[in-house]
């Protein structure tokens, strides 16, 4: 995934008041599209320092939070241990370079991660075949836009063009929408945020 040198070097710093705000708006978000997941398995895509699964780790059977730097993921580690939390896991990996053929799940989330990654369709794809029959995909991501100029990242996503995107993949049942707009949350910029939620 793009930018995991830089996230390994963030990792000791990056729970800043402000991600974690958005963090429990994108968990608060997600929990509304979950129905009778108390028995269901999730993946926290891109986790980071698992800000946004840490607080849905009520609402599943278990999450396994996957990310491409070993430093996020030993933050999170130190949480599951520090509060002795039985149904997490971790998972380093790299969904750009392989396809992980034996991990399946109910619910994958992903909370402003797409942005990060080059080639979208692929991870998309992939994603797609590790969601169990009838499984959810829920994307939390920044609104298109065109006031970001970024070598680093997508500028946010048209929400009528993902959904094309994701529909050639085979998700269906796609809805999504926006939900939450701030003052200089994306790089310095006022920015909205949107769900977006599919079933394969």
């Amino acid at each position: 995934m793009g930018n995991t040198d830089k996230f390994e070097m963030i990792a000791n710093t990056y729970e800043t008041p402000e991600r974690i705000q958005i963090a429990k708006v994108s968990s608060n978000a997600i929990r509304e599209y979950l129905v009778d997941t108390r028995d269901k398995n999730a993946i926290d895509f891109g986790c980071g320092t698992g800000l946004v699964g840490m607080n849905l780790l009520n609402n599943f059977n278990s999450i396994l939070f996957l990310d491409t730097s070993q430093n996020m993921l030993n933050q999170i580690k130190q949480k599951i241990l520090s509060s002795n939390i039985q149904n997490a896991a971790t998972l380093c990996f790299d969904f750009e370079k392989d396809n992980l053929l034996d991990l399946h799940a109910d619910y994958i989330f992903m909370a402003q991660v797409l942005l990060h990654i080059n080639d979208v369709e692929l991870v998309l794809s992939r994603l797609y075949e590790v969601l169990n029959e009838n499984g959810h995909l829920l994307i939390v991501d920044f609104d298109k836009n065109e006031k970001i100029v970024s070598d680093m990242v997508h500028n946010g996503f048209d929400q009528i063009e993902l959904i094309d995107s994701m529909t050639k993949i085979g998700y269906r049942d796609i809805q999504s929408k926006t939900f939450y707009t701030g003052s200089k949350i994306f790089m310095g910029h006022d920015a909205s945020l949107f769900i977006l939620d599919s079933q394969k």
